[in-house]
């Protein structure tokens, strides 16, 4: 029998950036599993290949691309190699990115702010250029920016970062407006506090985690699992008369 739920992926070409791990990989695993081929993608082909081997293996399709986002000759390569192996794209999850510096903004080295800016902003904002083209030729597709709650409430000692997701949020909605007439579909997805090894000093500090938690009315960390299916939302059909919006996957930490 044909599937017909809008969340099926079949025959649909993904990208996933930070997806060597954490809420990247189980994007990756989640829209595999849907039907999508997943390229995953990361700054390390090793690491890339691991998350493919276990795709594989449970029945996905899926390939390594390494790329490091900061860099914008490997995202001009990124996309070069897709659209020459698959001639289309249908899915970009832009979810690389980076947290160099935890302490007061006042003290942010200049490298720290520059490193941060150009993976988080100038990153995601080429990312979402090339990837909107390469969509826009064969009639659309969905992109998905994962940005955070920082972008929305400043994370204490979290300044640069928490500045460059709010730009994140902006920028999915100025694509999400440009685009909509060629098709592309541009959202945002905002986790709160997650177990993952980029939020490891927030979550392995129990005096910080104390303080986070009572922000949070579900009084929990969120597992990486639980961000993929509001990814997978967005990026299907499900959400098709959806662009520029917002989704908090926070445990209703921005609803207090």
């Amino acid at each position: 029998m044909t599937d017909t739920s809008p969340f099926n992926l079949a025959g649909k070409i993904a990208i996933v950036t930070g997806a060597s791990r954490g809420i990247g990989a189980e994007i990756a695993r989640l829209l595999a599993a849907q039907g999508a081929h997943t390229v995953v993608s990361s700054r390390k082909q090793a690491d890339c290949e691991k998350v493919v081997d276990e795709i594989v293996a449970a029945g996905g399709s899926a390939e390594a691309i390494a790329c490091h986002i900061g860099e914008l000759a490997q995202i001009e390569a990124l996309f070069a190699q897709v659209e020459e192996q698959h001639g289309r794209l249908n899915i970009l999850i832009n979810n690389a990115a980076t947290n160099p510096y935890f302490g007061p903004i006042a003290d942010t080295e200049p490298s720290v702010f520059q490193k941060t800016v150009d993976v988080n902003i100038r990153g995601y904002f080429y990312m979402s250029a090339y990837g909107s083209k390469l969509m826009a030729k064969r009639g659309g597709g969905s992109i998905v920016n994962v940005a955070s709650v920082n972008g929305v409430v400043p994370g204490f000692q979290q300044g640069i970062y928490s500045i460059t997701k709010a730009a994140v949020i902006s920028m999915t909605k100025a694509f999400a407006v440009e685009c909509a007439e060629s098709g592309v579909r541009c959202n945002a997805l905002l986790p709160g506090l997650t177990d993952t090894k980029f939020a490891s000093v927030l979550v392995n500090t129990p005096a910080i985690l104390k303080q986070a938690l009572a922000h949070v009315p579900m009084r929990r960390v969120a597992q990486p699992s639980e961000m993929a299916g509001a990814a997978l939302y967005l990026a299907s059909d499900a959400a098709s008369y959806t662009t520029g919006a917002v989704l908090n996957v926070d445990g209703g930490y921005l609803s207090v």
